[in-house]
């Protein structure tokens, strides 16, 4: 277990990092992009517009930026344990139940994931043999990785939850 904690705390790290640095890029290029956009319409400027039309793959690249940063924020807030939770019984459950609850939850929550990434693995792969380009000749399938990649990183942190919960149950039982 600790080196799953290890690994989840590097993983944590490194998202974080690259969270910062798309998200640092989104704003750059969209506000390069609104800058050319209103000197050309309101000022004229001949120049804006050659420049537009010279880094016209920066507004896809943007829309792909977000996507990403969908995941890895979803990733990290899974984590954290502050996922979006449908919970019914959480009330109508004795206390005692809950941490049984919580471990049934998790199990099917991995399930899922492995499910999602195995479906995006496969798109990825069809992508690979029969996809496009995205801007600048860049494979399609490199933008879409964020798929399979960000749904193993979900299951990665529901099966560490899975676990603390299974060791949790263990520890009730045993009471």
């Amino acid at each position: 277990m600790k080196v799953l904690k290890w690994i989840d705390k590097r993983l944590v790290s490194l998202e974080r990092w690259v969270i910062i640095s798309f998200l640092s890029l989104m704003v750059i290029f969209t506000f390069i992009q609104v800058c050319l956009r209103g000197l050309y319409t309101h000022g004229h400027v001949q120049w804006a517009n050659e420049l537009m039309g010279r880094i016209d793959w920066s507004e896809p690249l943007v829309r792909l930026l977000v996507l990403w940063l969908t995941f890895l924020g979803a990733s990290l807030i899974t984590g954290e344990n502050k996922h979006i939770k449908i919970d019914l019984f959480s009330t109508l459950l004795p206390k005692k139940w809950r941490p049984v609850r919580e471990f049934i939850l998790s199990i099917v929550c991995v399930i899922i994931s492995a499910t999602m990434l195995f479906v995006c693995a496969g798109y990825v792969k069809i992508e690979m043999q029969f996809g496009g380009t995205l801007f600048l000749s860049l494979p399609s399938w490199i933008g879409e990785l964020i798929l399979p990649v960000g749904f193993a990183l979900i299951l990665f942190r529901f099966f560490l939850k899975t676990v603390e919960n299974g060791f949790q149950v263990a520890r009730e039982m045993t009471k």
